[in-house]
């Protein structure tokens, strides 16, 4: 299966159809979608902010990061949910939208850098430097999701 194989299978499903044809579902989604960014985005700001010293410094990192998690948990499950669902919905499309596969691309390296470098970080005793790289890289990659998926409407 090539990839335009892939995004024309998720672009005929009919969950994706029922979206593109409902004048409503997609709004919506799209409104779920946002606000799980937001959510999620927001304590991924206030732990970067955290590490790199710059704020909350009355809070250990590991306990502002067991605080947040709830939330961090949420917006990250709801938004790839929502987002699975988005994208179904207007597959084809995407396959020619370069700002798509940015995105994309940078939520991977994201995601990779969340679960591999950033949590690790959160919960260890890591020295200055690494916590402050921590919390731009977070930031920089987070963001350029953001960025990303904005840039997709406008392509």
């Amino acid at each position: 299966m090539s990839v335009k194989d892939f995004f024309e299978w998720a672009d005929a499903l009919w969950v994706s159809a029922m979206i593109r044809d409902s004048t409503v579902l997609f709004p919506i989604i799209e409104t779920v979608h946002i606000l799980a960014l937001t959510v999620f985005l927001g304590s991924i700001v206030l732990l970067s902010m955290r590490l790199m010293g710059a704020g909350l410094k009355q809070l250990a990192v590991r306990k502002l990061a067991a605080t947040l998690a709830p939330f961090t948990n949420w917006g990250l499950a709801t938004m790839l949910a929502s987002g699975a669902l988005l994208f179904g919905s207007e597959a084809v499309k995407c396959y020619e939208n370069p700002p798509f596969f940015f995105k994309m691309g940078m939520l991977a390296a994201a995601l990779l850098f969340h679960f591999i470098v950033m949590r690790p970080t959160l919960n260890a005793e890591a020295g200055k430097l690494r916590q402050m790289l921590t919390g731009i890289l977070a930031l920089l990659l987070w963001f350029g999701v953001g960025v990303g998926g904005r840039a997709i409407g406008f392509y």
